[in-house]
């Protein structure tokens, strides 16, 4: 988490770490463990197209995510979910505790996460949650994309 701490202060960004004994696994728990509402959570998924990996960040409302459909619009052609050791090997993280911020890949932005004035996601740790306003992922990521 110092890495990802380092990233923050570096971008001189405001947030909040928030411990909690549970482990957060999925964008329900979020809700259910922080008391939230769910489009509030943030998953971030690592996406492997033939021009490389990117990062995708969105609200934990969004019903499902179209891969072919945002391939389609990104002219990303085969893009899909990297495989759990490929998200393991390049980020240093396990699927489901990747940080929000201090990753190097080019970053596709649920617009749907700028209804909210904070917004919960990954921190490198289950059993830690970070917390920014989602104005603040734009400034820590190299946003390419966002989803409507």
């Amino acid at each position: 988490m110092d890495k990802l701490i380092a990233c923050l202060k570096q971008k001189d960004v405001r947030y909040d770490i928030i411990e909690h004994e549970a482990p957060i696994l999925s964008a329900q728990d979020g809700e259910r463990i922080l008391g939230i509402e769910l489009g509030q959570t943030a998953p971030i998924l690592i996406l492997k197209a033939e021009a490389g990996f990117y990062s995708l960040i969105f609200s934990g409302d969004r019903d499902r995510l179209d891969f072919a459909e945002l391939a389609s619009k990104l002219n990303l052609p085969g893009l899909k979910l990297a495989k759990p050791k490929e998200v393991e090997k390049l980020t240093g993280f396990s699927v489901g505790s990747v940080p929000m911020a201090g990753l190097s890949f080019p970053c596709i932005l649920d617009r749907r996460l700028f209804r909210y004035p904070y917004i919960y996601g990954g921190s490198g740790s289950p059993t830690h949650t970070l917390k920014l306003e989602p104005s603040a992922l734009e400034r820590l990521h190299q946003v390419i994309a966002y989803l409507d």
